[in-house]
């Protein structure tokens, strides 16, 4: 039953007190704040699109407040009574906000009874708060309870995550929360549990914090289906999205709110200035062409490090930030204590300690990855320094963001190449800022292994009815347009596994009851099995790091470990570690205090730089702006403007190099790498059918190079031919090994769905090489038993629209052959050919390493030039 709204005395009430509370804090309501606060009182939902740091948390936690004290009881009439002891509190008080001296609003606290009993009674959840990481989920709770608990307001607030304590995870899964903080992983764990129902259905408020980090990937698939779910228990509740540095914002609000197409996206204020500063070599300085991770640019970064309170230096992959802090550690000049690391793969209190001293004040540096990306609130951060491009505008100002996380502050980032065309793409971002222009995010669409996954998760929750399941589900704007068919491939899937798997009882997890619903067999390793591998994020096989004599450190990859031997050292978690032993899926390690060692790597998708972006380095290049980066590139661009030509506007650059290795084509569209991949596979076949040849090829994100094992004349009428958009899916199942593609995606799908589960606790854990093998089997049995299993025909999707990006190649072969050719035959490697050649040397067999032989080959090509110059 929904309460009735408050008399408009009250609100006003309301409203002034929480007025008030803005006031203790020096702050006044912001015009978004008040209209999020007005819409949401009025029933609405809706997106509201703010800066990181300007108020976004206030503005939808004020609507949930103002609702909250319009719904208190009203206080007795007062009566004359004795004065309390000076030291007592009265206990209508307790808790509450009350006039101190001079006019000021105390709050009193409640005593640890008085918590006790609190946190013991039954509750309505009221607010759902989701969020995208765990480091979030924390600070977003801490800044929720503060307003309740100042404005007097009997809340309890809980958190549930992978990292929230057995007692948060009892009181969301008891029923004695008013609002709990989670992720949309664990929202999905609370659908598994059938008694969770009737207290989601009292819900009143969702709201999704960062938005944008999820609109785009499978676990915004997961909390879609999560939120369909949510609003067919509690038809009335109000969503709200917050969201920050996106560029399709029509689309994200529709992703959020498929069934309120009208739903308002509010402005907050407009962004703050944000301005970029890149560390530019000196005149005359060596600075590397490719191939570096910038630890030659040390000296610069320790140098801002210690000109600034508190700086949080950002790089783009965890053994980048592994090697990052090593470094630093070697220079560090103050207490040891006071530089830190954070990254995904450390462990939740490590990482948990690192954000607290960053809170606090007390660290002077910390070397982070993505995991401290998003809005963590830092007042004390003074400076943000990014290493290495960061491949889009978009990721760029959310980390600038993190700096002076303060209403009304301006932000900088330093940025810090590790070689001279990341200069380029400096220039280009600030460009970019400078005049708005933000990446969109696309939404996936049908990914039935996460639709698979849901339904097993509402099977275990109690059961779910197939028709109305279907009407639930299609309500989700990644299943809009689910047909009939595919809806019951996916539900025989969840039954028998597919017709090639119904007799094999392991594959079986739920059945079709008399009455036509659909619930989980009853078998407790299934289940628990369920719940182990709930979630969308697959990663290679992990094992964990403990100490001998201490707690846990994090994980790193298996194939990483088992490369090493007892007494073998490592880089991890910012310390130096000797491998004890290897059991069980653990590497027990040690601490050492001096040496040498490896530093872990993990497998990931190589980022790659936006096409806006790269168009945008592309046109900094065809018409050089007044720029510092510039000016720093200036002799490098008078080079290959001398011996081959810079892009123009309109045409595309190609040049053709004889050296001493053989013939290498080099053509740049300046899109990304990953349609310059798939470019580079399709040309290589369609040159081939004209003349039989072996191709090499690499690709990085301004172009790819074909490199012919016998040399072969080609002109610009060929390859033009070459780029044209007819025939390419047949070209690309042709030129690429689709089938090894699928099988590789194939493994990630069959995760997601629930075929390959993970290993009970207590048992031995299956090795990444054990799971590979039973994907590959798996693969095969259905390829040649059930060719049309719905899970090879996401597989085969994904390949196309995902990897390949079919529709972006269609586009980008359709503006390549419209273009001009500036064709080039230079006599030697040109500093944009370089970074490609070297790219296209990764795999060669040689005793020496990549880098070693990169940086020889560029020091010879330097002083050839500088001869000739």
């Amino acid at each position: 039953m929904r309460r009735k709204r408050a008399a408009p005395e009250a609100a006003t009430d309301a409203q002034s007190r929480l007025d008030a509370w803005f006031a203790t804090r020096g702050w006044a309501p912001l015009p978004f704040q008040r209209d999020v606060w007005a819409r949401y009182l009025a029933g609405e939902s809706g997106l509201l699109h703010t800066p990181t740091g300007s108020g976004k948390t206030l503005a939808a936690l004020g609507g949930v407040l103002l609702d909250a004290l319009n719904a208190e009881p009203a206080a007795p009439a007062r009566t004359r009574r004795a004065a309390p002891p000076d030291n007592a509190t009265p206990a209508h008080e307790v808790g509450r906000l009350r006039v101190g001296r001079g006019g000021r609003l105390v709050r009193t606290a409640p005593n640890a009874a008085q918590r006790e009993a609190s946190r013991g009674r039954q509750r309505d959840l009221k607010l759902l708060w989701i969020t995208p990481l765990r480091a979030l989920a924390a600070d977003s709770a801490r800044a929720i309870r503060e307003p309740f608990a100042e404005l007097g307001l009997d809340w309890e607030v809980g958190l549930r995550t992978g990292d929230a304590s057995a007692r948060d995870k009892r009181l969301a899964r008891d029923g004695r929360l008013d609002a709990l903080v989670t992720t949309p992983e664990s929202i999905a764990l609370l659908l598994s549990y059938a008694d969770t129902a009737p207290q989601l259905a009292s819900l009143q408020a969702i709201v999704i914090d960062e938005w944008h980090e999820l609109v785009g990937n499978k676990r915004g698939v997961l909390l879609q289906l999560c939120l369909a779910r949510l609003r067919a228990l509690a038809p009335g509740v109000r969503i709200w999205g917050l969201s920050a540095t996106l560029g399709n914002l029509d689309e994200a609000r529709d992703v959020l709110l498929p069934h309120r197409p009208d739903a308002a996206i509010v402005s907050g204020v407009a962004p703050r200035a944000v301005t970029l500063e890149s560390l530019v070599p000196d005149v005359g300085e060596r600075f590397p062409w490719a191939g570096h991770l910038g630890l030659n640019q040390l000296p610069r970064v320790v140098d801002r490090v210690f000109a600034a309170r508190t700086s949080l230096v950002f790089t783009n992959t965890r053994a980048s930030a592994e090697m990052w802090h090593r470094a630093l550690s070697a220079v560090w000049l103050e207490d040891p204590a006071t530089l830190a690391l954070h990254h995904g793969s450390i462990s939740a209190a490590l990482r948990a300690q690192t954000e607290a001293g960053l809170r606090e004040g007390r660290l002077r540096c910390v070397v982070a990855t993505s995991s401290l990306d998003l809005g963590v609130d830092f007042p004390a951060v003074d400076q943000v320094i990014q290493i290495g491009s960061p491949k889009g505008a978009a990721r760029l100002l959310q980390r600038a963001g993190r700096a002076k996380h303060r209403p009304g502050e301006a932000g900088h980032v330093v940025c810090v190449p590790t070689h001279a065309l990341e200069l380029v793409e400096f220039a280009a971002v600030r460009r970019a800022m400078q005049a708005g222009r933000i990446e969109s995010r696309p939404p996936p669409m049908l990914s039935l292994d996460v639709l698979a996954q849901h339904c097993v998760t509402l099977a275990l929750g109690g059961g779910f009815d197939g028709d109305a399941l279907y009407d639930e589900v299609r309500g989700a704007h990644a299943f809009s347009t689910l047909a009939p068919d595919t809806w019951q491939a996916v539900l025989d899937f969840i039954v028998q596994g597919g017709r090639a798997l119904e007799h094999y009882p392991d594959y079986r997890r739920v059945v079709r009851t008399e009455d036509g619903r659909y619930v989980l067999i009853d078998d407790r390793r299934i289940a628990l099995r369920h719940r182990l591998s709930i979630g969308t994020i697959t990663s290679e096989g992990s094992v964990a790091v403990k100490q001998l004599r201490g707690g846990a450190l994090g994980s790193v990859e298996e194939t990483f470990i088992a490369r090493l031997r007892p007494r073998d050292r490592f880089h991890f978690a910012g310390r130096l570690l000797e491998l004890v032993r290897l059991e069980q899926m653990t590497a027990y390690v040690r601490n050492v205090r001096s040496g040498d060692g490896q530093v872990p790597k993990w497998a990931g998708v190589r980022m790659s730089l936006s096409t806006e972006l790269a168009r945008g380095v592309e046109h900094l290049l065809a018409t050089p702006a007044d720029a510092p980066e510039l000016g720093a590139l200036a002799r490098l661009l008078d080079l290959q403007a001398s011996l081959s030509a810079l892009p123009a506007q309109g045409e595309m650059l190609v040049e053709i190099v004889k050296a001493r290795d053989g013939q290498h084509l080099f053509v740049y569209p300046f899109l990304g790498r990953g349609l310059h991949e798939g470019l580079a596979a399709l040309l290589s076949l369609r040159w081939g059918r004209i003349r039989a040849n072996t191709f090499a090829y690499a690709a990085n994100d301004y172009g790819f190079v074909l490199s012919p094992a016998e040399a072969v004349q080609i002109d610009e009428t060929e390859l033009q031919g070459l780029l044209h958009p007819e025939g390419l899916v047949d070209d690309l199942r042709e030129s690429l090994n689709l089938a090894e593609l699928a099988r590789r995606q194939f493994r990630e799908i069959a995760r997601v769905a629930g075929l390959l589960p993970p290993s009970l606790p207590g048992r031995a854990n299956r090795s990444m090489r054990q799971l590979q093998a039973s994907s590959g089997l798996l693969y095969d049995v259905l390829r040649r038993y059930d060719p049309d299993h719905v899970l090879l025909q996401l597989a085969d999707h994904e390949v196309l629209s995902q990897q390949l990006e079919v529709t972006r190649l269609q586009a980008a072969l359709a503006d390549c052959a419209s273009r001009a050719l500036r064709w080039r035959r230079p006599k030697s490697l040109t500093p944009l050919s370089f970074p490609l050649w070297a790219e296209g040397k990764r795999g060669e067999l040689s005793t020496e390493d990549w880098k070693t032989r990169v940086q020889r080959a560029a020091e010879q090509l330097e002083r050839r030039h500088a001869r000739r110059a």
